[in-house]
């Protein structure tokens, strides 16, 4: 049985017990256990139920590779499926129950899927569940919709916080052993900004349980100088609990920092997620144990090696009295050699090599613990924990020549390099045929846009596998980080450390050998996903050759164990199917992140009241004191109208669009996007961009402009203006500045990234305010300043100066088809422009508008509106806005697909105006009805409305729309459906209703 040792346990605070549960039981722990080591030591060996056949499933590992012990943790608001017990710290009153069974772990009735596991191979679902075919929907997607995932999902609303931070360093780290300590310190020591992350909460690694001794001190020893040495630097960050998730272009690093998973409630985020820059990544991630293959080699209780040594060192648990060792290098002799010193009973080590002469064989042959080479476990014996082992020879086909009686078995394959932080941005690996592992290829390291490489491997993630040899590997790899990062290394020698010697382990991919079917059906390659050596070689045989195939085939690798502890024992068994080396199958896609991390950092503060934060102009304060009637428009929140004591919304609507066209109006206009577009080629790209010329626009001058999606349709319109000879400000709708925004940049960095063009948004940097109306000049010059008369300014153009003691830039520019200037202050300065404006326009009738208003003269004027008129299938052309496709441009977005024969088809809808027989208000989106049916037995439709609005300057409703071959049918009649499935008749008529000249807005 499992248990604690008395004398042991170096991470154990003995002094402080904690009390936990797991499955309602009540357990008791030390401060500094793990939930895994916890759960070891009160004799828990079966933890889960494995995915497919519910096979039982105990520890196998001791950290992030942990594929079995997967558990629901928490409850109500702290409630998370699918954590790791091997990385998730004991705490008082910490809660857990295990995942995948019914009705209980002990007895689960999933279980029979194990008693027909023969009829569930590997890919079994893409060949079954077909026929009959009404039985998928009624028999066979509810039964898999109800095993379908591992855990719980949470219900109720997540209790804690999380948050981001953003750091920029010149050389990150990741990963705290021996060797990302020593690669910091080399790093550190040349005067570069150091960030050094350990996913842990103790430094070190492996070094301190192997015995490790370097500069002729103990590691934990060596481990504590360095610290201090680190501490004593102002340049380098030290963070533990924070593991590297994933690696991206340009230097951009990932990490998750669980900062009070171990303390909860205690007001502090939970989860902090990193995003970092830095010039050059060290890679010293280690490495990771590979299991073997043998018959039963799932049963709780068989462990790796490392995790059993692991666990008696750090946490000072016995994973069971009677262990035996099974092994293929030296290696494993250290776990054997652990237990044997603890007082242990160590039956056998079984060694597949032929032989085993070195240092470590040696001191366990020393110790008494008796050695067989050349031989292998036929199988384990044992259902819901070991109870025995079966030897053979490894030559053999599993002839039984040996049975022995033990509780747990401890394995190691070999150790396989941890490079999948170093794969994440494609850094090519290669096969090490010595060490039977990939490790990272340095002549094709991941680069960045200068062509160099900004990541570098340390360690034994470097395949350094000795500790001497890591220690100078990581010394090396600190200070190449450094120089390449601009810095000046120090002429340091690495430490010093005494290195064992380990003789060469021999490749085991099946034991034994010869197994036979029966034998590899019971061969575990995947353990979370049951994924047996039988179901790869099924693969194989079924054409699967390539490995991303075979993977998606048998589920080889995949979810949360992502080729960890699978990856290169599966890879082999596919080779060695195809007659092939494993490096001409090559490896899987490595994809962050490197371990699962928690929704919640991922949000990080956007969550409540500010997932969507609600956007306010300068003058937001004044709008809800005075009436306001709120519109969403995108995140912002923009007044739809001014409601008076005893107004309707409509009557204020009304009220404000006749003041607009008689007196002065003001609108809030600071919604509208600001993209600053300058540099060299600033000209040339928006000539791409939109599509008629920008690049010819004189300074001074402002232009209406269209953009189109690369498909040709219209995606956003806004006026021009350019400020100087390179730079031009771009003016969008106001929910389409960040997505233009995003569309400019997405250009520029994927299509023309050679171009010297820079984009800056600046919506919220200015408040911009219309001042509207026949009185709009004459409340400006009373404010006095900048010279805004016809001459001075005329229509389209555009000048900056004073108004008011206000910094102004005054766009004479019109969407109401009234006198009208549109002026952009300051953010700051934008509430006291407005309120100084309605103090000297109030003898001018000042009064503020709202959105309705400023769509309803729009509409009257016949302009588009972007959502209105548009939809997403809608061309410049259909609106009869040909006047702004540019001839003269040999290109820009869209006009290719708008020469397709859809686009140009002459029985497109056309842009009209609309006015009903009786001067009502047509419906919103109404369909013109024509006569007959077409194929779907519907009725023909000719056209439909797209805006729609009584007009109080024309006191008729009046509307725009598209119609077939509109602009050739004015004066006709058609007509359109309700609701109420009546009809109401409306003339063809030309779109501009008000004002066709334009003789108001010149004035």
């Amino acid at each position: 049985m499992s248990t604690r040792l008395p004398n042991a346990g170096r991470l154990l605070n003995r002094s402080k017990a904690v009390e936990f549960t797991f499955n309602g039981k009540r357990l008791k722990g030390f401060e500094g256990d793990t939930l895994g080591a916890a759960l070891l030591a009160n004799d828990q060996m079966m933890v889960g139920r494995s995915f497919k056949y519910h096979r039982p499933r105990g520890i196998i590992a001791s950290g992030a590779e942990e594929p079995n012990a997967l558990v629901n943790m928490g409850q109500d608001g702290r409630f998370e499926p699918n954590q790791r017990v091997t990385t998730t710290e004991l705490f008082d009153g910490l809660t857990a129950t295990s995942q995948n069974h019914w009705p209980s772990l002990e007895f689960d009735v999933g279980v029979a899927n194990n008693y027909v596991a023969r009829f569930l191979p590997a890919g079994f679902y893409y060949k079954t569940f077909m026929a009959p075919r009404a039985a998928w929907k009624h028999v066979f997607e509810p039964i898999i919709r109800q095993s379908a995932g591992l855990g719980k999902a949470p219900k109720d609303r997540d209790a804690d916080r999380y948050e981001h931070f953003y750091a920029y360093v010149d050389v990150m780290v990741i990963g705290g052993g021996i060797a990302g300590l020593q690669a910091a310190k080399a790093a550190g020591d040349s005067g570069a900004k150091v960030l050094l992350v350990e996913q842990t909460r103790h430094w070190g690694g492996r070094a301190p349980v192997d015995g490790a001794k370097i500069d002729g001190k103990p590691a934990d020893e060596w481990i504590t100088e360095t610290l201090a040495a680190l501490a004593a630097m102002d340049n380098v960050s030290v963070r533990t609990r924070t593991m590297g998730s994933g690696v991206y272009d340009h230097g951009y690093v990932l990490a998750y920092e669980q900062v009070a998973d171990h303390t909860p409630g205690d007001g502090r985020p939970r989860h902090r997620l990193w995003r970092v820059r830095a010039k050059q990544i060290v890679t010293a991630t280690g490495a990771i144990e590979r299991p073997l293959s043998f018959a039963g080699n799932d049963i709780p209780g068989v462990m790796l090696a490392g995790a059993v040594r692991d666990y008696a060192v750090n946490w000072g648990v016995s994973v069971g009295d009677r262990s035996v060792v099974v092994t293929n290098n030296d290696d494993a002799y250290r776990t054997a050699i652990t237990l044997k010193e603890a007082g242990l009973d160590i039956p056998v080590i079984i060694d597949a090599r032929a032989e085993a002469n070195g240092d470590l064989p040696n001191q366990a042959r020393a110790l008494g613990i008796r050695i067989e080479t050349g031989k292998a476990i036929a199988k384990v014996k044992g259902g819901k924990r070991v109870t025995g082992v079966a030897i053979c020879q490894q030559a053999g086909e599993g002839a039984v020549l040996e049975e022995i009686a033990c509780d747990s078995v401890a394995m190691s394959g070999g150790w396989s390099p941890v490079v999948h932080l170093w794969s994440h941005c494609g850094g090519k690996l290669i096969w090490d045929t010595e060490q039977a592992h990939f490790r990272p290829d340095a002549d094709r390291a991941p680069t960045g846009a200068d062509g160099a490489a900004f990541v570098v491997p340390a360690g034994i993630a470097n395949g350094a596998m000795g500790t001497a040899d890591v220690l100078v590997d990581a010394d090396k790899a600190g200070k190449a980080a450094a120089k390449a990062a601009g810095f000046t290394a120090k002429r340091t020698a690495a430490p010093k450390a005494v290195q064992v010697d380990e003789a060469a382990l021999s490749p085991v991919w099946i034991m034994p050998q010869g197994a036979g079917p029966k034998a590899r059906m019971k061969m575990w390659l995947d353990y979370q996903n049951d994924v047996k050596v039988s179901d790869v070689q099924l693969a194989a045989r079924e054409g699967y050759e390539s490995v991303e195939h075979t993977k998606r085939y048998t589920t080889l690798g995949m979810a949360t164990d992502q080729g960890k502890l699978s990856n290169i024992n599966g890879l082999a068994i596919l080779a060695d199917s195809l007659n092939a080396d494993i490096p001409q199958v090559g490896t899987t896609t490595f994809r962050p992140p490197y371990t699962p991390i928690s929704m919640g950092a991922i949000a990080g503060e956007a969550r409540g009241e500010i997932f969507q934060p609600l956007r306010k102009t300068p003058i937001h304060g004044w709008h809800e004191k005075n009436g306001v009637y709120w519109e969403p428009v995108g995140h912002w929140r923009r007044p739809y109208c001014f409601q008076r004591s005893g107004e309707s919304v409509e009557q204020a609507v009304h009220r404000e669009v006749k003041n607009t066209r008689e007196n002065l109006g003001l609108l809030d206009a600071s919604t509208l996007g600001k993209l600053v577009v300058t540099g060299p080629d600033a000209g040339r790209f928006l000539d791409m961009m939109y599509t008629n010329m920008m690049s010819n626009l004189k300074v001074g001058k402002c232009r209406y402009g269209l953009m189109c999606s690369e498909n040709g349709f219209l995606s956003d319109d806004g006026v021009v203006a350019r400020i100087d000879e390179d730079t031009w400000l771009c003016h969008t709708t106001s929910g389409g500045a960040d997505r233009i925004h995003a569309w400019m940049e997405e250009w520029l960095q994927t299509e023309w990234w050679d171009w010297k063009v820079y984009v800056a948004n600046l919506t919220e940097q200015f408040a911009q305010i219309a001042v509207v109306g026949p009185n709009a000049r004459k409340v400006l010059e009373k404010l006095g300043g900048m010279d805004v008369s016809k001459e001075a300014l005329a229509f389209m153009e555009w000048n900056e100066g004073k108004i008011g003691g206000f910094d102004a830039r005054v766009y004479r520019i019109s969407f109401s088809g009234e006198l009208s200037y549109e002026i952009s202050v300051p953010a700051s300065q934008g509430r006291a422009f407005w309120d100084a404006l309605h103090e000297v326009g109030a003898e001018f009738g000042a009064m503020a508008y709202g959105t309705e208003a400023l769509h309803i003269m729009r509409a009257e004027k016949g302009f588009i509106m972007i959502g209105d008129e548009t939809d997403g299938t809608i061309i410049p052309q259909d609106l009869g806005l040909n006047w702004a496709l540019s001839k003269k441009k040999e290109d820009y977005l869209g006009k290719r697909a708008q020469q397709r024969s859809h686009m140009t088809d002459p029985n497109r809808w056309k842009l009209v105006g609309l006015e009903t027989l009786d001067g009502s208000v047509l419906p919103d989106g109404a369909y013109a009805i024509a006569p007959g049916n077409n194929d779907n037995a519907q009725r023909n439709m000719v056209g439909r409305v797209t805006s729609t609005y009584h007009s109080p300057t024309l006191n008729r409703g009046i509307a725009m729309g598209l119609v077939l071959h509109g602009p050739d049918r004015m004066g006709e009649v058609i007509e359109f459906g309700k609701t109420d499935q009546t009809m109401v008749k409306a003339k063809i008529v030309d779109p501009v209703f008000y004002d066709k000249d334009g003789e108001k807005q010149n004035v």
